[in-house]
C-alpha cells in the first residue's frame, strides 16, 4: 500500500544523532493525534565506514554502505530520503543519482536559515568535523537568493583541543564533556565576531543550543525536520491520482 509522505531517513551516522532528528521531526510537526504525525521509516546502521577517515584517505569509502541503506528504503517505498550526518553530504551527488529519488540537502536548509537570521554579507562560524571543514562542504554551498556569507572558521589548535575531542566525546555517550569542549569552540568563534554559529556536525547539537552558546545558532538537523515535514504535509494535502479507467 502508497503511503503519502512517506519520509526515509538514512542514519547511524552516529545515532543519537538520528534519534535526535528524529525527535525534531516530531517537534516540528502541528499534531493533534498519532495520525496527524508524517510517517517515517528510518534505517539507523552505524557500520557505515567513518566518513572524515574515508575523507582523509585513511579508511573505507562510505558510499557504497550508504547506497545499500538507502536502496532499503527506497524498496520500502519512501518518497524522499534525507541523512542526518553533515560529512556524509560529501557523497551526496553519486548518491542521490545511483538512488534515484529525492533528496533535502542539510547544507542548504542550515544556509537558508542562516541568510534568513543574520542577512547577506554576515558573519558565520562553523563548528564541524575536520572533514567538513576541509572539503569546503559548507563554505562552498552557493547560499540562496545571491547572498554571500563570511566564514569565521575555528583554528587548527580549537579543532584539535576541543572540536574534534568533544564532538567524539558526543559520540561515546560523555555530553558532559562534549558540551564543555564545544562551548569553549563556540565562545572562541563569538570573541573572534560570529553573528550566528552552524552547528555543523549532528552530534553538536546534542550539546549546544541557543541557550548555552554566546550568539544565536543555527541547527541543520533542527532546519532540516522542518523542511521534512512540510514536503510531507504537501505530499499528503495532494490529491490522489485518478484510477486509471479499466479497458472494455
Amino acid at each position: 500500500m502508497s503511503t503519502p509522505g512517506l519520509l526515509g531517513v538514512l542514519g547511524g551516522m552516529g545515532p543519537l544523532a538520528t534519534i535526535d532528528f528524529l525527535h525534531k521531526v516530531l517537534d516540528a510537526t502541528p499534531a493533534r493525534s498519532d495520525q496527524d504525525h508524517i510517517p517515517v521509516i528510518s534505517a539507523s546502521i552505524p557500520q557505515i565506514p567513518d566518513r572524515s577517515t574515508a575523507f582523509r584517505g585513511e579508511g573505507e569509502s562510505p558510499l557504497p554502505a550508504m547506497i545499500e541503506c538507502g536502496k532499503r528504503l527506497v524498496d520500502a517505498g519512501v518518497g524522499m530520503i534525507v541523512v542526518p550526518c553533515n560529512t556524509a553530504h560529501l557523497w551526496y551527488e553519486p548518491l542521490r543519482t545511483a538512488l534515484g529519488i529525492p533528496m533535502l540537502h542539510l547544507v542548504d536548509a542550515a544556509l537558508e536559515d542562516a541568510v534568513a537570521l543574520i542577512g547577506n554579507q554576515g558573519q558565520v562560524g562553523l563548528l564541524a568535523t575536520d572533514g567538513t571543514i576541509a572539503s569546503g562542504l559548507y563554505m562552498n554551498r552557493r547560499p540562496p537568493d545571491g547572498a554571500s556569507i563570511q566564514w569565521l572558521l575555528p583554528t587548527a589548535r580549537e579543532m584539535l583541543d576541543w572540536v574534534m575531542p568533544g564532538i567524539m566525546a558526543v559520540k561515546g555517550g560523555d555530553e558532559t564533556r562534549g558540551r564543555e569542549l564545544l562551548s569553549l569552540a563556540a565562545a572562541a568563534l563569538g570573541r573572534r565576531g560570529a553573528q550566528a554559529i552552524i552547528l555543523g556536525c549532528t552530534e553538536i547539537p546534542v550539546v549546544i543550543e541557543g541557550s548555552n552558546a554566546p550568539v544565536p545558532v543555527i541547527d541543520p538537523t533542527t532546519a532540516l525536520a522542518r523542511r521534512c515535514v512540510a514536503w510531507a504535509q504537501a505530499q499528503r494535502a495532494a490529491p490522489a491520482d485518478p484510477p486509471a479507467q479499466r479497458r472494455a
